[in-house]
């Protein structure tokens, strides 16, 4: 027998992907969605697969899954995000594991396959990609960061081989939609670590990290989507550097909306 899990599912207006997601983790012993004020179908799908809803306003990324954690009833938590779905056989190597768990050993990494444009991308960088998402309720905490932020873990980390599928870059629309708010995160969190604006941050860092991921780390494979990422890569640098310019240059606490 396996302790009992609970998934931990964030949504906002996500009726396009999540019931992907769902299908997934319905095996779970509860689902809990934490839910940022939908205003389309994404409640009323989640109910259709029981999950345990609660509304939340959303900070950022880490304070609402911290938030949410303490609303989790199970002793082991697999979080995962409306554009990712569990690879076939990830749950049996969960299951398997967690029956047989020691104490000392508190999470468990997934290996994660990114998807972009219709296509799993291997290189450039992304692979295997790595993602602390099923640990001990009490042991693991989400770094308090305003972007990507990761879980923390007090024990015993150990690796698992099946993939979470991450359908992150469906269209390039889609990429270029987030990429202002991610871009503006991750400069305020930046200035707020103390980092100061240099010039060769903005002029320099952004083809050190194309040439980095499309040659070094051979992106050039993947043609034009690897092109295309390790593009949007060096674009997302730039864009918060600049933004890491203009909280200096004006004074701003932080980006403007």
């Amino acid at each position: 027998m396996r302790p009992r899990i609970s998934i931990l599912l964030p949504t906002f207006n996500n009726a396009a992907t999540v019931r992907e997601t769902l299908e997934s983790v319905k095996w779970a012993d509860e689902i809990l969605v934490v839910d940022s004020f939908s205003t389309d179908t994404t409640l009323n799908i989640c109910s259709e697969y029981g999950a345990r809803i609660i509304q939340h306003e959303y900070i950022n990324s880490a304070k609402q899954k911290n938030w949410a954690l303490t609303q989790c009833k199970n002793e082991w938590v697999l979080q995962i995000d409306t554009d990712e779905v569990l690879e076939p056989g990830l749950r049996e190597e969960i299951e398997r594991n967690l029956a047989a768990i020691p104490a000392e050993v508190d999470a468990f990494r997934l290996p994660r396959k990114n998807h972009m444009l219709g296509r799993w991308i291997r290189h450039g960088g992304i692979y295997p990609d790595y993602q602390t998402r099923l640990f001990r309720r009490n042991a693991g905490r989400w770094i308090e960061r305003e972007v990507h932020a990761h879980v923390e873990v007090s024990g015993q980390v150990r690796t698992l081989q099946h993939h979470l599928m991450h359908f992150g870059m469906p269209t390039i629309s889609k990429q270029l939609h987030n990429l202002d708010r991610y871009t503006r995160y991750e400069a305020d969190e930046l200035r707020k670590r103390g980092m100061p604006f240099r010039w060769t941050g903005l002029t320099l860092r952004p083809w050190a990290i194309f040439l980095q991921r499309y040659l070094w780390q051979k992106g050039f494979l993947e043609g034009w989507r690897g092109l295309i990422f390790c593009g949007y890569l060096a674009i997302y640098v730039f864009l918060t550097q600049a933004k890491l310019w203009e909280l200096h240059e004006l004074g701003l606490e932080q980006s403007p909306e």
